[in-house]
């Protein structure tokens, strides 16, 4: 029987993790691997997919076929769109008829299982084993979204890059994949066929490189709150004594932020470039080789970091954590890890900065922090919730964590509940008049 390989990608960093697990043999031999690339844009039709980005060349060769999701079910939105269980088994002998699959065996690896599309996807082969590839600091953090055994159980594997050494992902771990790392070497590999001619070797005078992400979009921030971050982006790294400062915005964040951060540089005295071109982070790290990278809590933080070995600092991720709701929101986990283990970009350099906790106090934070995610996917975690808790770290790691969601969980920290029932019934009594009272 012919085996066939499908790997579901939707952006280009995920496609070069794909490419650098293929390449350290991370996949086993398969008679046909085919790339099916998704859109997922809120209109799909304005953003090029990612094999149409600068660079995708550079990867295509590695896949024998590249096919569109997106185009298998238009005109349904690939974000929004889950079939019913009664149309399974003729969505799937739709699909391998179009993509000529015949009776082939099917292996599929994919990002994001815990929703749509590769979770789509993932329901419509029912009988295919699963590879999940992180891309990125979520794999850290615990599953969002409580997933059907008959897919969670077909997960054989999370592989990652190693971005946190020493730290286990808590993705899926209440099914117990296999934990598998890329190589770093291979994706920085990867990653140099993407970049263009590199910065010469021992350049001292490199430039501060500004992430941007657009939080606005994702609802954390405000726009003008997201502008005045990146303000403080400039404003912190000319402290530091950077006069040439490169801005990568996000590919969707308005012009107009671009063009007052300029402003701000040049009363600063320094000079400020936006770099326009759609192209991964770690490309620029390449090419350009900052002294140093800002940015708020994004991934390629600690890609900079860990890879490429170049200083970074965070701006804004404290006020970060205390936006982000509901406290199970997904980006909690890289947010803390970015908060935990790099330089505030506007400390008092006189002051002495606390120590980054070291790999057993960062896994125990971790998972008490999982936990507090999501006690009723991962409840083996309370245990190392409460030791980290009631432990030394317990006072420096506080701010991660609620009152209101410790007292819930009846964790260390939260307040004590009365556990007489007729004072518990007077208090959540009290708690609904004062909610009421504050309408």
């Amino acid at each position: 029987m012919r085996t066939t390989q499908i790997f579901y990608a939707s952006t280009l960093y995920g496609a070069a993790t794909l490419a650098a697990a293929l390449d350290s043999g991370c996949f086993g031999p398969a008679d046909r691997r085919l790339l099916l690339v998704g859109n997922n844009a809120a209109v799909p039709e304005t953003t090029p997919a990612l094999d149409e980005m600068p660079g995708f060349e550079k990867l295509r060769g590695r896949f024998d076929s590249v096919l569109s999701w997106n185009e298998a079910i238009e005109p349904l939105h690939p974000a929004g769109w889950s079939p019913r269980n009664d149309d399974v088994p003729l969505l799937e002998r739709h699909l391998r008829k179009i993509w000529d699959l015949g009776d082939d065996r099917i292996e599929i690896a994919l990002e994001s299982v815990q929703v749509a599309p590769a979770l789509t996807i993932a329901r419509l082969f029912p009988e295919a084993s699963l590879d999940v590839y992180a891309d990125g600091l979520m794999s850290y953090g615990p599953t969002r979204n409580k997933i059907d055994p008959l897919v969670g159980e077909r997960v054989r594997r999370l592989l990652h890059l190693d971005l946190v050494p020493g730290l286990a992902p808590l993705l899926l771990g209440e099914f117990g994949p296999e934990a598998e790392v890329v190589p770093a070497e291979a994706f920085t590999k990867v990653i140099a066929e993407l970049a263009g001619p590199s910065a010469p070797a021992g350049d001292e005078d490199g430039p501060a490189l500004l992430l941007g992400q657009y939080l606005a979009a994702l609802s954390l921030l405000t726009p003008a709150e997201e502008e005045e971050l990146h303000v403080r982006m400039v404003k912190g790294a000319v402290a530091r004594g950077h006069r040439r400062l490169v801005f990568k915005p996000h590919p969707t964040a308005p012009d107009a932020w671009t063009r007052r951060l300029a402003q701000e540089a040049e009363a600063l005295g320094a000079e400020l470039t936006v770099l326009d071109r759609p192209v991964l982070a770690e490309v620029v790290y390449r090419e350009k080789r900052p002294a140093l990278v800002v940015g708020c809590f994004s991934t390629a933080l600690m890609t900079a970091r860990v890879f490429y070995g170049i200083p970074v600092a965070r701006v804004g991720t404290g006020m970060l954590l205390e936006r982000l709701t509901p406290y199970q929101n997904s980006n909690r986990v890289p947010a803390t890890l970015v908060d935990a283990l790099v330089e505030d970009l506007e400390a008092d350099a006189e002051q002495t900065p606390a120590p980054a906790p070291d790999a057993e106090a960062l896994a125990g934070l971790v998972a008490a922090v999982g936990f507090a995610m999501q006690p009723k996917i991962r409840p083996d975690l309370r245990d190392s919730a409460v030791a980290h808790l009631s432990g030394p770290l317990a006072e420096r790691t506080r701010h991660y964590f609620t009152r209101r969601r410790l007292t819930v969980l009846g964790l260390p920290g939260g307040i004590p509940v009365p556990r007489h029932p007729r004072v518990r019934r007077l208090a959540r009594r009290a708690l609904k008049l004062k909610r009421a009272l504050a309408r």
